[in-house]
């Protein structure tokens, strides 16, 4: 995008240098992140309506411009490869909880079990944004003064596209990773769980859940485990094999499903994603492993 300069002359758009080894966003086009908080993460900064620069953003994201990303409590670090041959500083701070919000957010999310369930698992339940609603408080940043941005390059727009290109390459890692999101707003994942869990442990104690007083535990939770009934006299014997359960092998493909569902690496900086490259290996080692398994040889 060309401008004018403050004397009033025009200058053309400046051209970034060649990045090596940059980090390159998964999406190669249309919007960036599938799941519903990564989305709400972009939304906070195309709610700046900053224009053209959204797309030089995408475009830094994609082509590797973004060549480290360090994300700590409150604040991200990263260097951008502009036109310029030092690359620029970023920083985005995001306004951290207060210690005594985190204890009365703890709180809230621990009365569902299903919150720890689902953020153990990478996932990001939905609901959570209305614990932090009767908290008081806010998951993303929702004021501008909850939220700071800064770029060492010489352009006048905060955010500029260089913020831009993190922003975008941050909601793609959210996705992976939805603690990242905490630890931006103060608390890491295993501070999480704990506070979770000691959170739990005092209501439960307040409660009297389960009806066992501290000072006399019942059999059930002395800790002193069962043994186990010899109810089949054959339990520690080996019999015969059913014929049934030598069924005939077949092959498939399994299209790389473990792959798959170990995700994304963190700011991957290949030019193909891991998936891509690594799924034909994948498809060709599981027939040649069911050829094995059934003592045929290959002879190359």
């Amino acid at each position: 995008m060309s401008r004018w300069d403050y004397y009033g002359g025009y200058f053309p758009p400046s051209i970034p240098r060649k990045a090596k080894g940059g980090i390159r966003a998964h999406s190669k086009r249309g919007s960036f992140g599938e799941t519903w908080w990564a989305k709400r993460w972009i939304a906070v900064l195309e709610s700046f309506q900053i224009g053209a620069r959204l797309n030089r953003g995408r475009s830094y994201a994609r082509s590797g411009q973004v060549l480290s990303i360090e994300i700590e409590k409150g604040m991200v670090r990263a260097k951008v490869q502009g036109s310029r041959p030092r690359p620029y500083a970023v920083t985005i701070k995001v306004k951290p909880l207060t210690a005594g919000e985190w204890k009365k957010l703890a709180g809230m999310l621990s009365q569902q079990a299903i919150f720890a369930a689902q953020l153990l698992a990478g996932q990001m339940p939905q609901e959570i944004e209305q614990a932090f609603q009767k908290a008081g408080l806010s998951l993303f940043p929702n004021k501008q003064k909850d939220l700071e941005t800064d770029c060492s390059c010489p352009d006048w727009s905060n955010p500029c596209k260089h913020i831009a290109a993190v922003y975008y390459l941050l909601g793609e890692e959210f996705e992976r990773d939805p603690f990242l999101i905490f630890k931006m707003r103060g608390m890491t994942q295993e501070e999480l769980v704990a506070a979770l869990g000691e959170s739990h442990g005092e209501a439960t104690k307040k409660t009297g859940k389960g009806g066992v007083s501290d000072s006399e535990p019942s059999k059930e939770n002395s800790g002193q485990p069962e043994p186990l009934a010899p109810a089949d006299p054959h339990f520690w014997t080996f019999g015969k094999v059913p014929e049934e359960v030598w069924s005939e092998v077949q092959l498939h493909q399994p299209g790389a499903a473990l792959l798959k569902r170990l995700g994304n690496f963190p700011f991957w900086r290949g030019k193909v994603g891991p998936v891509d490259a690594l799924e034909p290996t994948y498809t060709a080692a599981s027939p040649r492993g069911t050829r094995l398994l059934l003592g045929e040889r290959e002879f190359e």
